[in-house]
């Protein structure tokens, strides 16, 4: 029995410690939180203005394709890495397969950039 015991005490010392660290993390804010903020740090911000009018108003279409277009080169980062590290074990077809991956994403970046997404008049 206490073989099987000492099996899980590093599984209860884990949950232990996230059990404080969590309790830490949700009592601390009130504990070091300024107690009287004025109205500027109470008013809505979001988004690099003041809020104003309802939620539904319609944004420039520029937010979206910076978004997208972070989320593509994201991705990119993404596939790389695991190609950089077994950049060895790939070989030839590895590496034809992900320069024609770069290439397509870099025709679709130059296609973006001509077609003026990413200048902010």
């Amino acid at each position: 029995m206490t073989d099987l015991l000492s099996d899980y005490l590093p599984l209860v010392v884990f949950l232990g410690v996230a059990l404080l660290i969590g309790v830490a993390l949700l009592v601390s804010p009130f504990l070091v939180a300024y107690r009287n903020p004025d109205p500027e740090k109470l008013s809505a911000y979001e988004c690099g203005f003041n809020a104003f009018d309802d939620a539904r108003m319609k944004f420039d279409v520029r937010f979206y394709l910076v978004a997208i277009l972070f989320i593509v080169f994201d991705l990119e980062v993404a596939f790389l890495f695991p190609w950089a590290v077994a950049f060895k074990e790939v070989g030839a077809f590895g590496f034809w397969s992900m320069m024609i991956f770069l290439g397509v994403l870099t025709v679709g970046f130059v296609y973006e950039w001509r077609k003026g997404a990413l200048e902010w008049d």
